[in-house]
């Protein structure tokens, strides 16, 4: 490598290092990579790079890495003109005593005109693909599973593509296309902003990506203007798209747009946006099937105030647990306009337990066989059994399906309880409404939306709910269809004090 670097650092011809198909050992040291070099295989499963650290449990053994911390990366050093396509990375062998966010697959600073094409990364112990600022760069074709392997609390990374952003300023030209993202640890697809003091960088598009079985599907931790359309985020644990403090420097994205995407069976909510100054659109999706809300807007603590100019737009929001759209924090100038809102409100399973010789669990499952729960009547609930607690995907009349905790492992926030331990579920809210505002809308416009269910078995009880903590001024409401749901139109409590 060192050579392959000299000779482009002397002539600026760029060099490709071919490797033919067969099963290449990378153990106890990662590989520091030059400019002007690129890797190329002859596809995924028959080029595979093999990672292990046997000889030193302490090095995070990446298959290719070049870092500002430990190699000076920077803005006058980055890294130019490297392709990597066409292989396979295996992380599998990777084991430390501790999480390190270095135990990536693939691991570069300050990349300038990379390409990242035509990869599966698996079982890497920290992200699978995990570059920062990437500027002028194209990441395509890019297949990321089970990644994060050792981030078993929450650690930051732990993703399938995680790109941290902002060292290139307040633009930052990135393209991410047609990858695939399944049961990592924690995003299947981020970006995140890594010094709070720096411009959030416009720029960064995502197209066509699927992300299935993460904690997040795709999570915007600090960009600006970050466009996200057709993609498929499905059976994602906590939201299948974020917007959120859960970042390095706490900062949500602002300014994005999420469009023609189908966001669909997350065991939380769809859509989860906070702690951003706004604004943000969510417009033309299909949001449909969540276990709790289909668009919640919230923060985490930390928040700086409220954010402004939110919109949700055109949006097919259906079949949720509890509200199809909700406002759990305060926002000025939101639109929700032309939605249509029908059939949430899913949550229907009374408060029950249970506990003795027809009760069994599973990594990922509890079976009551004397239960008869309703269809996916608890779906988005929190199930506690014993000390331990897990998220309801669904259920059938006797076993409930859990949400996969940390990746593809398992469900349980601990060990699986052994058989016969007592379990509870908690009742349903009462209310469970197409539109909730449970904080302080200033100035917003709700209009023209169709909110309604299906008479023959509805679940959505109101079209329009203000909580006792909502409140709305100096807006309109105009224009909206409310007939049909379950009990009424509109559903007010007494102002909480």
């Amino acid at each position: 490598m060192h050579e392959l670097g000299a000779g482009y650092a002397a002539d600026g011809r760029p060099r490709v290092l071919r490797c033919p198909p067969g099963v290449y050992s990378i153990r106890d040291a990662g590989t520091v990579w030059r400019s002007g070099v690129s890797l190329i295989g002859a596809g995924a499963g028959l080029t595979r790079f093999v990672l292990a650290n046997p000889g030193n449990r302490a090095d995070p053994t990446p298959l290719a890495f070049f870092t500002a911390e430990q190699h000076g990366a920077g803005r006058d050093n980055p890294v130019v003109d490297c392709t990597f396509a066409g292989f396979e990375i295996d992380g599998t062998g990777v084991e430390l005593p501790d999480y390190d966010v270095l135990a990536k697959g693939l691991g570069l600073q300050y990349v300038l005109r990379g390409r990242f094409r035509d990869l599966y990364i698996h079982g890497t112990a920290a992200t699978g693909l995990g570059c920062d600022f990437l500027q002028d760069c194209v990441i395509d074709a890019v297949v990321v599973i089970d990644c994060g392997r050792l981030d078993v609390h929450h650690e930051k990374g732990g993703a399938g593509i995680g790109v941290g952003v902002g060292g290139w300023g307040d633009v930052e030209r990135l393209t991410v296309t047609n990858c695939t993202a399944v049961g990592n640890g924690q995003s299947g697809i981020f970006f995140e902003l890594q010094d709070a003091a720096w411009d959030r960088p416009r720029g960064i598009r995502v197209s066509g990506c699927h992300a299935e079985g993460n904690r997040f599907g795709v999570s915007d931790w600090g960009a600006d203007g970050l466009l996200v359309s057709g993609c498929t985020l499905v059976g994602n644990v906590e939201a299948g798209f974020d917007v959120s403090g859960e970042g390095t420097v706490g900062v949500g994205g602002r300014g994005g747009i999420v469009t023609d995407c189908l966001v669909d069976g997350n065991t939380l909510d769809g859509v989860s946006i906070g702690n951003t100054p706004g604004p943000y659109t969510v417009r033309g999706n299909r949001i449909s099937g969540n276990g709790r809300y289909g668009y919640r807007q919230h923060d985490l603590p930390g928040s700086m105030g409220p954010a402004g100019g939110i919109a949700v737009d055109g949006n097919d929001v259906w079949g949720n647990g509890l509200d199809g759209i909700r406002f759990d924090c305060a926002v000025t100038d939101a639109v929700v306009t032309t939605n249509r809102v029908r059939h949430n409100g899913m949550q229907t399973g009374p408060a029950c337990s249970g506990s003795g010789a027809t009760v069994t669990y599973g990594p990922a499952s509890l079976t009551d066989t004397a239960a008869r729960w309703p269809v996916d009547g608890h779906r988005g609930k929190t199930v506690t059994a014993g000390s331990v607690t897990a998220y309801v995907a669904g259920n059938s009349a006797t076993t409930l399906t859990l949400g996969r905790s940390h990746g593809a492992r398992h469900g349980w926030h601990g060990p699986v309880p052994s058989a016969g331990t007592a379990y509870r579920l908690p009742a349903p809210p009462p209310v469970r409404a197409g539109i909730a505002v449970a904080a302080a809308l200033v100035r917003s416009t709700v209009s023209r939306n169709r909110l309604w269910d299906d008479p023959g078995h509805a679940t959505q009880t109101h079209g329009l709910w203000l909580t006792g903590g909502g409140a709305r001024s100096a807006g309109r409401t105009e224009g909206n269809d409310l007939t049909g749901n379950a009990v009424g139109p509109t559903h007010v409590d007494a102002p909480r004090d």
